[in-house]
């Protein structure tokens, strides 16, 4: 039996859609006056967070993106030198993802530019109770996903 959403719960759902998509055209936008893409970004800060190095299979869990997709944008990012992929060392049949350099310097350009921009439109309208409030919630939805979804 299907739980339709009540009018409530719909324009809950549809604010939050609404508040997500403008969210990430709005940081795309801020990304892309430093020449990266949200999902460069999105990368880059993961390999950053785990020391420079990855394995791909684990950078695809960590940003959640199929094996594809995670494949063929990385492809893109090698050719413009923001990483590197390799085989991986205890695993031949493994693949690792590197932070170079470039990468490095991208990520320190954009981060200062995407933090403000984080805050700005983010953090800000928040008091602390609805901050608090938010994350409580985001992580109570986050584990019930993870609890009940595949996700690879």
């Amino acid at each position: 039996m299907v739980r339709w959403l009540n009018d409530e719960e719909q324009r809950t759902w549809r604010s939050f859609i609404r508040m997500r998509q403008r969210l990430d055209a709005a940081i795309a936008a801020g990304l892309a006056a430093d020449g990266l893409s949200l999902p460069d970004y999105e990368i880059l800060v993961a390999l950053s967070g785990a020391g420079g190095e990855m394995r791909a299979k684990d950078l695809g869990a960590e940003i959640c993106w199929d094996k594809s997709r995670l494949s063929k944008h990385l492809a893109r990012m090698d050719k413009r030198g923001l990483v590197s992929r390799c085989t991986a060392t205890e695993d031949a049949r493994g693949r690792e993802v590197r932070l170079t350099e470039a990468g490095e310097r991208a990520l320190e350009k954009a981060a200062p530019n995407h933090v403000e921009l984080v805050r700005r439109a983010f953090i800000d309208p928040m008091d602390d109770d609805e901050a608090r409030a938010l994350r409580s919630l985001s992580e109570k939805v986050v584990g019930r996903v993870e609890r009940e979804t595949v996700l690879d």
